[in-house]
């Protein structure tokens, strides 16, 4: 019985103590759900470190590290026969962020989707909500167009659904991608070489590369004759018509009978007009001019454009003032600013530079209604002035918000005005034609300097009917020009007015494309390779509407109109499908595999004997046996300098660092580690004795290798 009892004691204190801790932790979920947090989802830890700082103690904020869901890299994943439905997987890698952020939305009181304001931010938004169990249609997206605490915070509040037309748009270009490039490749690698690719708006905009090399090559010269008449003191004038039709002098023999003509009748001042020109100022910065500029101003690619200008969007820390975005969204097609915007700039102008400056300047967009759903890139702040800011920045970060920040405060100032005369001249049946402009009040040009450096002409002060005295004319011999090769800034412009893609895929293309070797840099200018010549031709053999730059910009717009609700996103899939399958099946009964002429090296397999030819991928030149598929051995091609190692007698050779970069360094490597970044000229230095190589630069010649020793020889 004492047992019993004690037992029963025991029992009931063990119960007692149970149901006081059962109280205790549920007094401790009570207490976490009386004070939960918000959770909020932003793509960039960084971004998510600075509006972390705006929101404070309430909320949490997370980030996804760009996309979490994706179609699978190994298949299709499109179903062509269930009305293209995507296959939609976990991004491999991505399972410990999926996992955390499960967790986090499970222990929230609320999930805000804050990922970018575009196609991609909300596609990325929409497969977060479909990964934590969130109705889109409720109000869990947040945009962000600037990262400042007052914008962060009335974001917050004016959360709203996930908008499905934005979703359906970036799933229509996704899905077109996909069905182009995983089909067209295989045809490439049978006509061509196994590992190339196709891609639906990369292929446009290689043909506008390789038509433009065309045309180059195509084009002939003409000669043509200039005429300067000068009069001195820097007073010069051109012949600009014959007879009262334009000027054309096309040979040596035309030029000297006209001079000889010349020398019969005076010079004399036929017509003299003066007037005023008003220069207004460029818009805002949209994606594409930003690209432009920087690209023409301050010689940076596309990618580096964007990658930059996506730092100063997500935040940086200023010294000061703390972290902080610094421009407005970097994706943009709009050149509108906000009324806010607006009465800043004016301030700032009027207070540093004076009334005479302030303007009520507004920018409207040629194109689409769709296209003004972000202001314009501009700074976040405008009184943070770039050389205020400046220790806070890095240098590119720093040069690129100074272009942004002076082409946003000139697009709010007066026009610069010039004084203008034209002055027309007459010898007898010729006429010549004087111009010149000086400015009289710079404008938004004290702010942001225009393209090119200009030269005020000057004209002296002339009366109608005065005779001029000639002190010389100069004859000038010129032939015209072939077009200009594409550079990446006239690439961009290109593609803007043709409508290939979107401004924010811009730098990706240009980056494809030369990461597949179809173009190449020569200097600032875009080359098309021959690889880049046999992929176009073999798609505008097959696969017209691919490469044609009308189709691919009516594609665009239809990509607009799913975004604008005018059009469902799979019947435009469906409508393109139905030429493009038919294409495809074309191409697949006809293609062949080209037997390409084998370039036999002077090299022999060591494995089997046979001699190993000199093959060609996306990679550059190799070397492969002639007896595949038996024998299935490469390598790679050795460039010999001809010149022997120093310390160990071996060849040395033409090596690659990592980065693609050019150096010279001994074949008897790791046991021997000599190496030169300059081609080695086999020649010891007469002052150290170390190798001399040759120097690159304005100044060609040769110089010492040791960087201790100064000698050099032109």
């Amino acid at each position: 019985m004492a047992t019993a009892k004690t037992a029963t004691k025991t029992t009931a204190k063990s119960t007692a103590k149970k149901t006081t801790n059962k109280k205790a932790s549920t007094t401790k979920k009570s207490t976490k759900k009386a004070n939960p947090k918000t959770l909020v989802v932003v793509e960039s830890p960084s971004k998510a470190k600075v509006i972390s700082k705006y929101l404070g103690s309430k909320y949490k904020v997370v980030a996804s590290v760009g996309h979490v869901r994706d179609l699978p890299k190994s298949r299709l994943a499109v179903d062509v026969e269930n009305n293209f439905e995507p296959e939609y997987i976990n991004i491999r890698g991505k399972g410990d962020v999926i996992k955390e952020l499960k967790k986090e939305a499970a222990s929230a009181s609320s999930v805000l989707l804050a990922t970018d304001p575009d196609r991609e931010g909300e596609a990325i938004s929409w497969h977060l909500a479909n990964l934590l169990s969130i109705n889109p249609e409720e109000a869990c997206r947040v945009k962000f167009n600037e990262i400042n605490k007052d914008t962060v915070k009335e974001s917050i509040k004016a959360a709203e659904p996930i908008d499905m037309k934005l979703v359906d748009a970036q799933q229509a270009r996704r899905v077109l991608d996909r069905l182009v490039g995983y089909q067209i490749s295989p045809l490439l690698w049978k006509k061509i070489s196994r590992g190339l690719s196709g891609g639906r708006v990369q292929s446009a905009a290689l043909k506008l590369i390789c038509d433009r090399e065309n045309e180059i090559n195509a084009f002939i010269p003409e000669e043509y004759w200039e005429i300067i008449a000068d009069f001195g003191k820097d007073f010069t004038a051109e012949l600009s018509k014959i007879s009262g039709k334009k000027a054309k002098v096309s040979s040596a023999e035309q030029a000297d009978a006209i001079e000889a003509e010349l020398k019969l009748s005076d010079y004399i001042v036929k017509d003299i007009k003066e007037g005023t020109r008003k220069v207004k100022a460029y818009p805002p910065f949209t994606t594409s001019s930003l690209q432009q500029d920087a690209a023409n101003k301050l010689g940076f690619q596309t990618g580096k454009t964007m990658q930059v200008a996506q730092q100063l969007y997500e935040g940086v820390n200023i010294k000061g003032v703390g972290a902080r975005g610094l421009i407005t969204y970097l994706r943009t097609d709009s050149v509108r600013i906000s009324d806010q915007a607006k009465a800043a700039a004016f301030s700032y102008i009027k207070e540093n530079f004076g009334d005479s400056y302030t303007a009520s300047n507004s920018y409207a967009n040629k194109n689409k209604a769709m296209q003004d759903a972000h202001e314009a890139i501009r700074p976040s702040d405008v009184l943070l002035e770039p050389s205020a800011i400046k220790d806070s920045l890095t240098p590119d970060q720093f040069k690129l918000y100074d272009l942004i920040w002076k082409r946003f405060v000139a697009s709010q100032m007066s026009a610069a005005v010039y004084d203008t005369a034209t002055v027309l001249i007459e010898n007898g049946k010729y006429e010549f034609k004087a111009t010149g402009s000086r400015i009289v009040f710079d404008g938004w040009k004290k702010v942001y300097s225009a393209e090119k450096k200009e030269k005020e002409a000057k004209i002296p002060v002339l009366g109608c009917g005065q005779i001029l005295d000639l002190k010389q004319l100069i004859k000038n011999q010129k032939f015209t020009q072939p077009p200009a090769r594409y550079t990446e800034a006239s690439l961009v412009k290109e593609m803007e007015d043709k409508n290939i893609g979107r401004p924010s895929t811009y730098a990706s293309i240009i980056t494809t494309l030369t990461g597949r070797r179809y173009i190449k840099r020569e200097k600032k200018s875009l080359l098309p390779t021959k690889l880049g010549f046999d992929v176009t031709g073999i798609l505008q053999e097959y696969f017209q509407d691919i490469v044609d730059v009308k189709f691919t910009g009516e594609m665009e717009d239809n990509l607009d109109r799913i975004e604008l609700g005018e059009v469902e996103w799979k019947s435009v899939i469906a409508d393109f499908y139905k030429g493009f399958s038919e294409e495809l099946k074309i191409a697949d009964a006809e293609v062949e595999r080209i037997e390409k002429e084998v370039i036999l090296s002077d090299e022999v397999c060591e494995i089997c004997g046979k001699p190993m030819a000199i093959k060609e991928s996306r990679f550059g030149q190799f070397l492969a046996c002639t007896g595949y598929p038996e024998c299935q051995n490469t390598k790679t091609i050795i460039k010999s300098t001809g010149i022997s190692c120093p310390n160990c007698g071996k060849d040395i050779i033409e090596k690659k660092s990592r980065r693609g970069k050019i150096f010279y360094g001994c074949s008897g490597y790791p046991e021997c580690t000599v190496s030169y970044w300059d081609l080695p000229t086999g020649e010891k230095c007469p002052k150290c004795g170390e190798m001399m190589v040759h120097s690159k630069g304005r100044n060609p010649g040769k110089k010492c290798s040791n960087q201790e020793c100064n000698y050099k020889e032109k």
